[in-house]
C-alpha cells in the first residue's frame, strides 16, 4: 500500500473482525485517504465498516475469497457508503503480507 492504493482507492476503512459470532471484535482502520496506513482500534471518520470472522479476513485478505460469497451468504456486513466498500479488493494487498 502507499501513494499508489491512495490514488487508486481514496477512502478509509474500518474492519471489525472477531473470532467467534457474538464475539466483541477487534477493530482495526485502514486509512486509504490522506495518511495512508493500518492503525489498530477506530480512528478519524471511516467510509466503510466490514465486520466479518477471524477466519474470513484471513481468506479475503490473501486472495483465496471473493468478497462477494461472504456478503451474499451474510458472513460480511458492511456499514455505509458502498461505492467505498467496492473499491476495496483484496488486490491492495502485497502476496507476501504476513496475516
Amino acid at each position: 500500500m502507499g501513494d499508489e492504493a491512495k490514488k487508486k482507492v481514496g477512502f478509509t476503512y474500518a474492519f471489525e473482525v472477531y473470532k467467534n459470532k457474538g464475539d466483541t471484535p477487534q477493530v482495526w482502520t485502514v486509512n486509504l485517504k490522506d495518511k495512508v496506513g493500518i492503525q489498530k482500534g477506530k480512528t478519524g471518520t471511516v467510509d466503510a465498516t466490514f465486520n466479518l470472522s477471524d477466519d474470513d479476513a484471513v481468506s479475503l485478505f490473501n486472495g483465496s475469497l471473493n468478497p462477494s460469497l461472504p456478503f451474499m451468504q451474510g458472513k460480511l456486513k458492511i456499514k455505509g457508503n458502498m461505492q467505498a466498500a467496492m473499491k476495496f479488493t483484496p488486490e491492495l494487498f502485497p502476496k507476501d503480507a504476513k496475516l
